[in-house]
């Protein structure tokens, strides 16, 4: 017997291989014939026109474009167009910078990651550089900070972070130092020590530096900061071990501060109660996240005329707006009105575009940490904040926001679980809109960052409804289209979560989301482990609908997914490949994809070898994948043949103590090999009884199915029935067949019971010595009193006297009717049996033993009810077999059961009504 495998909709190995090279097929648009069309000439464009184009374009795909011809090659290379430049996407070494070097001789900003971009970054060759930006700064060394500062004598601003820099000490602090008179903005984040003697060299050597940021450092010499008279923007948020009785008393003295951020510290109300107090110069302090501070509910900062306190308990864009002189326009506005009059106040500018940064950088430090108590600050303010930042000019800013809001939403990362009620918080503010807005923009780092806050709200179904009514799902499905790896990988996971919401998957198959899925395992399918699970998930949840799996396997979605199983060695790809493969198979009943996952080359074997994995999550959704698959006569003799039986063996045993879906999927796998009567046998012989006697106690009711299902069919087979009983199965099933919650699981396991005792086995255990076959006949006969007796109590649990009765006096169809209601197990229906099998219950009909005659009564009784999946199968290969005979004789039998006679005539009733209908 066997059924399918539950289809799962909702949801790491290290080493990479490289994947044969498939390259991206896009359809080929030709114009009708009988049209006139004008073939546009690209290189003919006017040179304006084309540079504009190309700033619009990242550095790889601008110099991919240059080479298009003479004219584009000198375009290309165009001052204006490589005054900044973006490595952070794309893999940048030493040849690469070289190649780079001719075009950035007037760059002036660049934005990097890693630090083997930290170290290419020399070969650029860009002299005037102003500001460097770079963040995965965990590795890059003191050396290769000092010979970047010592080649860009230029430059205006350094920052690291916001991820820490471990490996970078204060004597990289003096290089910077030494090496850059001109800086005026140096933020760094993580450093261990910053030491009073490098901060007196940034003091005398950079005359200009007025923004400082040592951020999450753990030790920050405040006695030396007290001397960099220049600073007029201070921050040490996150910063530890601070003497804040130090800090109240030098910086007061500081002549130009106008912003300190003390955020995210243990800063308590004295120090701040001083700053606010004693300094001539400042105008605000932000304080957000400062627990000492918080806990005094009498300190407030409202009392300190013309100064600004920014914390968790004060309304912060009533602050922000209190700077300017016109505060009446709507307050949540601040951030984006600010800039209508920033011309006009340079000041005010620069603390606008400062406060911009440090509420970023600070809001998003808050939401990786998630620390208890800020629920009603995020849904009152933060979620706000974050918004209105994302509106704001500076690139970084907008990007740290996005981030911000992918993070603040998520409780539980490896669960994927978000706060429901933050995420509605930034739907109903109009955030949704906004962030498909701004997933509109031709930079890709705010791209890839706002794809990634549109894929983690959509585990909200609200959410998820609001995305898709407003069009995201064709946004992200051009964004997963990128030769960005990061925008790609974000926008995927977004289609991924959509593709969770059974009322999504049409609309993004009518997006050409399917296509673009099946096109991203091709084309990344070399260092793209991020995108080929994600692709992989999306087409999984696709394959679980119908008509969505055949556009997957239309789309080349199977040989891609099989592609995955063989050759990624990601355990995070090999597991989310196995289930999609799983839900491609699961509809054997209405599309061939059943059939051509078993005909995809490699894929049966790959499977079985997926079940040997190290990880759960693979062995689980392998598993899962030969269920489905065991279905089709070709595939189950072919997985046999390709060592599934010893595979599928050898995991049952290994998953005593695995999880229940583990469980399940084992032994519905052994169930599904075991419809054959060849690979049943090869089962008992590989030790299969065994672990699924052990699968058939656990307390799970699905594993109780599949494990009573798979012993079902070995005890089809006298010698696999024997084991069963000297393995000590007997009582394993007569405890399913009386206590199951799974009425399913009952039923086969009392029908695994009849096989067992209706007298082949007995034969079968008498060969062998006199003695051997005494003793193995008095255990028999031991076992066979407590199978019955649990067998009677069965199937009685399914008869009412008094409607049989009824029915034993009337041959009325609504008695008989009544009778059926009471009898049947929904889940009976989905069942098939082969004519062996019900063979084998007609003759069972014929036992001597009244329990055993109405038990097989009680059995072709659900095979046959009419609306069975497979009614009408069985009702014709029982009147192949000239079943009607004997159900007659069964049902006029004076020694029969009232159940047997009963449930007989159901029976004939039921064969009467297939042959009308057939």
């Amino acid at each position: 017997m066997s059924r399918r495998v539950r289809r799962k909709v909702a949801k790491n190995g290290k080493e990479k291989v490289i994947f044969p090279c498939y390259p991206e097929i896009e359809d080929e648009v030709v114009p009708p014939p009988e049209r006139n069309y004008v073939v546009v000439d690209w290189t003919g464009l006017p040179d304006d026109t084309v540079i504009q184009l190309f700033s619009c374009l990242n550095y790889h795909d601008r110099s991919s474009l240059s080479s298009t011809c003479r004219t584009w090659r000198v375009l290309g290379a165009s001052p204006c167009l490589w005054s900044s430049l973006d490595l952070r996407a794309h893999k940048c070494d030493a040849s690469m910078a070289v190649s780079l070097a001719s075009r950035c001789q007037s760059l002036k900003k660049l934005r990097f990651r890693g630090a083997e971009t930290a170290d290419a970054i020399i070969h650029l060759q860009a002299r005037h550089l102003k500001e460097i930006s770079g963040d995965y700064c965990r590795k890059i060394t003191d050396a290769t900070l000092s010979v970047i500062v010592a080649r860009h004598e230029a430059l205006e601003s350094l920052q690291l972070g916001p991820d820490f820099c471990e490996s970078i000490s204060s004597d990289a602090i003096k290089a910077v130092a030494f090496c850059c008179p001109k800086l005026k903005k140096l933020r760094l984040s993580g450093i261990r020590d910053v030491s009073g003697d490098a901060i007196n060299v940034l003091a005398k050597h950079c005359p200009e530096l007025s923004d400082i940021g040592f951020l999450d450092c753990l030790m920050v010499d405040e006695v030396a900061l007290g001397n960099v008279e220049s600073v007029r923007f201070l921050s040490v948020s996150g910063t530890s071990n601070m003497k804040w009785g130090v800090v109240s008393h030098l910086w007061t003295r500081l002549p130009k501060l106008v912003g300190l951020d003390v955020s995210r510290t243990d800063i308590g109300p004295a120090a701040v109660s001083r700053l606010l107090s004693s300094s001539l110069t400042l105008k605000v302090i932000c304080a957000l996240n400062c627990s000492a501070l918080e806990e005094d509910t009498t300190f407030s900062g409202d009392r300190y005329r013309g100064k600004l306190l920014l914390a968790q308990f004060t309304d912060i864009f009533k602050g922000i707006a209190s700077l300017f002189a016109d505060s009446t326009k709507k307050l949540k506005n601040v951030f984006v009105d600010w800039m209508d009059v920033k011309q006009k106040d340079n000041s005010l500018r620069d603390i606008m575009t400062w406060l911009e940064w440090i509420l970023s950088h600070t809001l998003l430090r808050t939401a990786e940490s998630n620390p208890q108590g800020l629920d009603n600050f995020w849904l009152k303010q933060g979620a706000t904040i974050l918004l209105r930042l994302m509106q704001s000019s500076q690139e970084d800013v907008q990007e740290r926001a996005a981030t911000g809001l992918a993070t603040f939403v998520v409780i539980d990362d490896e669960n994927a679980s978000i706060d429901c009620g933050r995420a509605e918080a930034v739907m109903q503010d109009g955030g949704i809109r906004l962030l498909l807005d701004l997933a509109k923009s031709w930079r890709e780092g705010l791209q890839s960052e706002t794809a990634k806050a549109i894929a983690n709200l959509s585990v909200n179904a609200n959410v998820a409804k609001a995305v898709a009514e407003e069009g995201g799902i064709e946004i992200l499905a051009g964004l997963a289209r990128s030769m960005n790896r990061l925008v790609a990988e974000e926008a995927t996971g977004g289609l991924w979560n959509l593709s969770v919401g059974e009322e999504h998957k049409g609309a993004i198959a009518e997006a050409g989301g399917v296509k673009v899925l099946v096109d991203l395992i091709f084309k990344w399918s070399s260092g793209g482990d991020g995108v080929l699970e994600r692709a992989a998930s999306a087409l999984a949840n696709l394959a679980a609908d119908d008509k969505c799996s055949m556009e997957v396997a239309l789309a080349g979605g199977v040989h891609a997914l099989v592609m995955l199983a063989r050759n990624c060695k990601f355990e995070g790809v090999q597991e989310q490949a196995a289930r999609a493969l799983a839900n491609l198979a699961a509809h054997g009943d209405s599309n061939t994809n059943n059939v051509a996952v078993g005909q995809e080359a490699g894929a049966l074997e790959a499977l079985v070898q997926l079940t040997r994995s190290a990880h759960e999550g693979v062995r689980q959704e392998a598993a899962g994948a030969l269920w489905n698959l065991s279905f089709d006569d070709r595939n189950r003799e072919a997985i046999a043949a390709g060592g599934g039986v010893e595979a599928l063996v050898a995991l049952a045993q290994s998953c005593s103590n695995a999880s229940p879906g583990l469980q399940e999927r084992a032994a519905g796998a052994l169930w599904g090999l075991s419809v054959s009567e060849v690979n049943s046998i090869a089962i008992g012989r590989e030790g299969g009884v065994a672990p699924l006697i052990s699968l058939a106690r656990s307390d799970a009711e699905d594993v109780h199915e599949t494990a009573a299902g798979a012993l079902w069919n070995l005890a089809f087979t006298p010698g696999n029935a024997l084991r069963i009983v000297e393995e000590g199965g007997v009582p394993a099933l007569v405890n399913l067949c009386s206590t199951s919650v799974s009425k399913m699981a009952r039923f086969m396991a009392a029908l695994a019971l009849a096989y067992m005792f209706d007298g082949r086995m007995d034969e079968f255990a008498l060969v062998g010595t006199t003695s051997e076959g005494i003793s193995k006949s008095m255990s028999l006969e031991g076992a066979r009193r407590l199978a019955l007796k649990h067998i009677e109590a069965f199937v009685l649990t399914f008869s009412d006297q008094h409607a049989f009765a009824v029915a034993a006096a009337s041959s009325a169809p609504a008695a008989l009717a009544q009778v059926t209601e009471r009898a049947r197990i929904q889940e009976a229906g989905h069942l098939r049996c082969s004519g062996a099998e019900i063979g084998r219950f007609v003759t069972m009909l014929r036992n001597p033993s009244s329990i055993l005659k109405a038990c097989a009564a009680f059995a072709l009784l659900q095979f046959t009810i009419p609306g069975g999946r497979h009614a009408m199968h069985h009702a014709s290969l029982m009147q192949n077999t000239g079943a009607a005979r004997v159900l007659r004789a069964a049902a006029a039998a004076a020694t029969a059961p009232l159940e047997a006679k009963i449930f007989a005539r159901i029976v004939l009733r039921n064969l009467e009504h297939h042959q009308t209908e057939y």
